[in-house]
């Protein structure tokens, strides 16, 4: 069927399919992780002292009062411990799956592999609303379900950023990954409505809902996802008395090293296998690519800083606000609109200076002061939408355009089944940020929001200071003049 549709529709409009087709899968992904930072809080009694902000509005209705409202096993005094280490399972999961994901990645299909992946995270996502239906209340079972979780959804970033980086050359890719990568915002957005709908009544559907929508989009994956530009020959040939087009695709090969043995008529496709496609680059020689450590260690800390906001920005706007969990939940979603235009600006100002590395330092030294705690809540729901803009478009550039590039460096001599594996070191770095940030959060919040503040800065500024290197890099060679016949240049 995806060949079916490629022979049908011009590669200019594939293409544009395909960036809508991937911008939508990980919406799904992102989905799929927001809802259980909507359903961790709710007001209970107050006479209750450890349980003034506690967990998921998870009521027994027959046991509990309508203002005693809790579940076991979160019903203790530590509960942001226990509500951090659910965090910590998920995303530490997802950080050691990263790294096998990519090598797993670069040699399976990629279609079949994001099915996969899809199916199985709309199936965990669901089993940890089902433990609503079901009134279950082991921790081991919603620990386990996060950790599965965490493993599954590692399919989804290498394969659709390989598919986007495949799709689109160097030109403007940071203007186009910039737009794409607001899927991530979007995703956080939607997820926090669906679930904020449904926090108040039957939390269970706050995760169903969202695991049927990532199944559905597997399917959609499945019959429609082509991973790359495919080569192709258009042309006519007589047949009989007429003259009809024909087409020669190649799947294994972007536009390079294909052969035309045979022509058939329009809409039958001939599938050549290319005799000299590449090696996948192994882990160590990924590593080996100029600015790959230091830019996955940047984004460790800032993957730290915008996941802490993800997991327990929704509880921090109820206990400083004194606002339901489905208030809270939308006043959230600022810091995600404020993210899509930072991941547009990145991509902008990155493609017109030419220095990702030089884009990524200023916007996090502008992030610094953000990262505080405000007095006034209109003035905090202002430093949201910039605090989520400064954050996310370095975090937005590195996980996108910048990986593409490392992943199509010049040192690859041309390789490009390279672009998972790198993607996946990058991104898999960054997710040990991720599981430290909400854990760290999680212990600190209960000695006051202002520790969490600090911790948020201080990760600002190891980001930046990783990559002064790369800046020093970018800005001494556009100063190096190099003679040519004769003349000097400035590059």
């Amino acid at each position: 069927l995806p060949l079916l549709l490629l022979s049908v529709l011009s590669p200019c409009r594939y293409r544009a399919f395909t960036f809508g087709l991937t911008f939508l899968l990980y919406t799904s992904f992102h989905l799929s992780r927001k809802p259980i930072s909507i359903v961790k809080v709710t007001h209970t009694d107050t006479d209750v002292s450890y349980r003034e902000f506690t967990v998921l509005h998870w009521q027994l209705p027959n046991l509990h009062t309508e203002t005693d409202c809790s579940w076991k096993p979160f019903d203790k005094s530590n509960y942001k411990q226990l509500l951090g280490a659910m965090d910590y399972s998920f995303l530490c999961a997802y950080a050691v799956g990263m790294y096998l994901s990519g090598i797993i990645g670069e040699r399976l299909p990629i279609r079949l592999y994001l099915t996969f992946g899809m199916l199985m995270s709309g199936l965990f996502t669901c089993l940890f609303g089902l433990g609503r239906i079901y009134n279950i209340h082991n921790l081991s079972f919603y620990i386990f379900v996060q950790v599965a979780n965490g493993l599954v959804q590692t399919t989804g970033w290498p394969s659709v950023v390989t598919c986007i980086g495949n799709w689109f050359g160097k030109g403007r890719r940071g203007l186009i990954m910039g737009i794409w990568n607001s899927h991530t915002s979007v995703g956080n957005i939607l997820g926090s409505l669906i679930a904020g709908y449904w926090v108040s009544s039957n939390w269970g559907l706050s995760f169903i809902v969202p695991g049927l929508v990532i199944a559905a989009m597997g399917v959609v994956c499945f019959l429609f996802l082509i991973e790359r530009e495919y080569c192709s020959v258009t042309g006519c040939r007589k047949i009989g008395r007429d003259f009809l087009p024909i087409c020669v695709i190649n799947p294994w090969s972007p536009c390079q090293n294909w052969d035309t043995e045979l022509l058939l008529p329009v809409q039958q496709v001939v599938v050549v296998k290319s005799e000299l496609e590449p090696s996948a680059i192994s882990f160590m020689g990924a590593l080996r690519i100029p600015g790959v450590i230091e830019f996955s260690l940047c984004l460790l800390f800032a993957k730290l800083v915008s996941y802490t906001f993800l997991f327990w920005l929704p509880l921090y706007i109820t206990k400083a606000a004194h606002l339901d969990a489905k208030k809270a939940g939308e006043l959230s979603t600022l810091f995600d609109v404020g993210g899509i235009v930072g991941g547009i600006l990145a991509g902008v100002i990155s493609d017109k200076l030419g220095k990702r590395a030089t884009t990524c330092a200023v916007m996090l030294l502008l992030a610094a002061p953000t990262v505080s705690q405000s007095l006034s809540l209109g003035l905090a729901l202002c430093m949201l939408l910039v605090c989520g803009g400064l954050v996310n478009g370095p975090y937005a550039l590195i996980t996108t355009a910048v990986s593409a590039d490392l992943g199509t460096h010049k040192s690859l001599k041309g390789n490009s089944r390279a672009l998972s594996t790198v993607t996946a070191i990058i991104d898999g770095t960054g997710s040990v940020g991720a599981a430290i940030g909400p854990l760290l959060a999680g212990v600190l919040s209960s000695r006051g929001w202002n520790q969490v503040f600090y911790m948020l800065m201080a990760a600002d500024f190891l980001a930046l200071m990783l990559l002064l290197r790369l800046v020093t890099k970018e800005l001494t060679s556009a100063n190096v003049v190099k003679p040519r016949s004769g003349s000097t240049t400035v590059e």
